[in-house]
């Protein structure tokens, strides 16, 4: 088996090491250079890692992944797409040869994008990674949040390995681009739902509210938009801009996307701030009952944290059910063990069933 691990790159010296560290025992390692002017091409040649020239006018994601997959030489088996910021775990190689053995021509992983404390050993968002292919038969797709698509004859088979990729996010790079490169993707391929759903929550992110909602009803009309998780997720987006009738619009979130924590957590933080009791401690519970957590990007960790029992913590207690309030209220502590007010409202709980 032969591996090759390839990104595109700009300006990201701070990272060439341990990216280097993650992937040296690949077969070939590649960084397409998009017009770095730090050290980012110096160190990287400084450690045996091939470096092209790549150059991309007007800018777009696709177009400069393609050029850098096209140079990977024609013996490799597997490429892994690995950007800057993200590192291999050790044990990879050997899980890429059980998928080869198998024929799998798309192996799928767990992937880390965030993490829950600032010395990043406490996992936050975990979902399934796509970016491992065969050599052949693949390229990128879209002018950003790039996706691989298989083409020609490719007949693409997937299948879980045991291997992990991690994200070390450079937060201070901005992200202004996006919205851009969303719109003309949109414009490129209005049927396609992913990029609608992308470009309504990016707008929803600039604060241009009435164009996102537009956007997100847009995206729930599309022939193509059959993924539950994706449209509950337009529904709880939507539910969010227009709060009058938020409840109506989560309850249809919840109707799209049954097993789902996150719009049941989020209709029962809308009955916390009516005062709604019954209906609060009601839908906090049903979330909690679910026990699975996906392994896909719309899981998002607020709603596998504390809140759903702190929520639950918090109505029990005001329909005076102390035990249950306690027992809610010591599970969200255990949860969150650094959170001030989740500490002082259990000193609450525990007094209310002793008295």
């Amino acid at each position: 088996m032969k591996v090759a691990v390839y990104t595109i790159a700009l300006n990201e010296e701070q990272f060439v090491q341990p990216w280097w560290d993650s992937a040296k025992e690949a077969d070939y390692l590649l960084i397409a250079d998009t017009g770095s002017t730090d050290k980012t091409v110096e160190l990287a040649k400084s450690l045996g890692i091939n470096v092209i020239n790549v150059l991309v006018k007007p800018w777009r994601f696709d177009m400069a992944r393609n050029a850098s997959l096209a140079a990977i030489p024609a013996d490799i088996d597997y490429c892994i797409a690995l950007d800057m910021d993200e590192v291999l775990l050790p044990g990879w190689r050997s899980q890429l040869e059980k998928a080869l053995a198998e024929k799998t021509t798309r192996p799928r992983y767990q992937y880390t994008w965030n993490w829950k404390d600032a010395e990043k050993t406490i996992p936050g968002l975990q979902y399934g990674g796509d970016k491992i292919h065969s050599r052949f038969g693949y390229k990128w797709k879209h002018p950003v949040h790039e996706v691989l698509v298989p083409y020609g004859e490719t007949k693409e088979t997937q299948s879980w390995v045991g291997l992990e990729i991690h994200h070390h996010a450079d937060d201070s790079k901005p992200r202004s681009q996006y919205l851009p490169l969303l719109a003309q993707a949109v414009q490129e391929d209005p049927e396609d739902d992913r990029n609608a759903f992308y470009y309504a929550r990016e707008l929803y992110f600039y604060g241009r509210f009435q164009e996102a909602l537009e956007e997100f009803k847009r995206h729930l009309e599309l022939r193509r938009a059959t993924w539950a998780p994706e449209r509950a997720a337009s529904l709880r987006y939507i539910a969010k801009i227009d709060l009058e009738d938020a409840e109506s619009w989560l309850l249809k979130a919840i109707a799209q996307a049954p097993g789902r924590r996150e719009p049941l957590v989020e209709l029962a933080q809308t009955y916390y701030t009516k005062e709604l009791w019954e209906p609060c401690l009601e839908f906090a519970k049903k979330a909690i009952e679910i026990e699975e957590k996906p392994l896909d990007y719309l899981c998002e960790e607020f709603a596998w944290g504390s809140v759903p029992y702190d929520l639950a913590a918090i109505a029990a207690y005001n329909l005076k059910q102390y035990d249950a309030a306690l027992q809610f209220g010591e599970k969200a502590v255990d949860l969150s063990q650094s959170d001030q007010r989740l500490l002082t409202n259990l000193i609450y709980y525990r007094a209310a069933v002793a008295s």
